[in-house]
């Protein structure tokens, strides 16, 4: 079991609906990278920001990105995770994709589509978790809007890792901030919160606040500025924790059906 797992958080801005440029802009953030990390993880729907008009992409542009990051995985020599417009079988997913360094590739598709915005006309929602093992911690990986809904992220299969990747917008910032700190603590487990920065052809701003939290709730590292954030997340602290305080041991025992 590896002991430590060393992440990369991109906070960014993206480039309305241009999947080239932002393929481009991710290359040269990542490649800024200098010392070795085992994780990098990007925005919500990193190659276009978070568009209701997937039908102005190509419906290759999918795949094309999938191969950009296996081939950035396999250059960095680490797993990159991140979600963008998947076109399949007539449909659209805001599709999750986990990439490791060999090039396997596993995905999520986001369960929760945003109402408000309409995304649940225009993308199909999924309805299977992805969990994973990755170099000694079990990941739990979920998109933006599945952070306001406590039961999906439920920690039935001690994970240690709970991890969201967002666009979520300056108004509802607070949220964003308190519920990422309450999956921690009510999971036992890291969680981690990846968020863009800038506006959109909406005109809806985004200031990041992407952090990560330990178990117990203790704040690890916290931006607003466009930036990569690094963190690396101890295994044998957690595992101490949950010793400690045995409070995964009195959940609710209930299943969803």
């Amino acid at each position: 079991m590896k002991n430590e797992l060393r992440i990369a958080l991109v906070q960014s801005p993206i480039i309305w609906e241009q999947p080239t440029s932002n393929r481009k802009y991710f290359s040269s953030k990542i490649a800024s990278i200098k010392g070795k990390v085992d994780l990098i993880v990007l925005p919500e729907m990193f190659t276009t920001g978070f568009t209701m008009t997937p039908e102005n992409l190509d419906v290759k542009e999918g795949d094309v990105t999938v191969e950009w990051m296996q081939d950035i995985a396999k250059e960095k020599n680490a797993a990159i995770v991140g979600s963008i417009i998947y076109s399949e079988n007539g449909a659209y997913f805001n599709r999750l994709f986990f990439v490791n360094p060999n090039g396997e590739v596993r995905h999520y598709n986001k369960r929760h589509t945003f109402t408000l915005a309409g995304e649940n006309e225009k993308y199909q929602a999924g309805n299977k978790h992805l969990i994973l093992d990755y170099m000694g911690f079990k990941i739990n990986l979920m998109i933006c809007y599945d952070l306001r809904f406590p039961v999906w992220s439920r920690n039935t299969v001690d994970y240690d890792v709970l991890l969201y990747v967002a666009n979520w917008p300056k108004p509802r910032i607070e949220a964003w901030d308190t519920l990422l700190k309450a999956r921690a603590i009510e999971n036992m487990s890291y969680c981690i919160g990846v968020n863009r920065v800038g506006k959109d052809e909406k005109g809806l701003e985004y200031v990041g606040h992407s952090a990560v939290y330990d178990a117990l709730g203790k704040q690890l590292v916290f931006s607003e500025e466009e930036e990569i954030l690094e963190v690396t997340l101890s295994k044998a602290h957690l595992v101490e924790t949950r010793k400690k305080l045995r409070f995964l041991e009195d959940r609710d025992q209930f299943n969803l059906e």
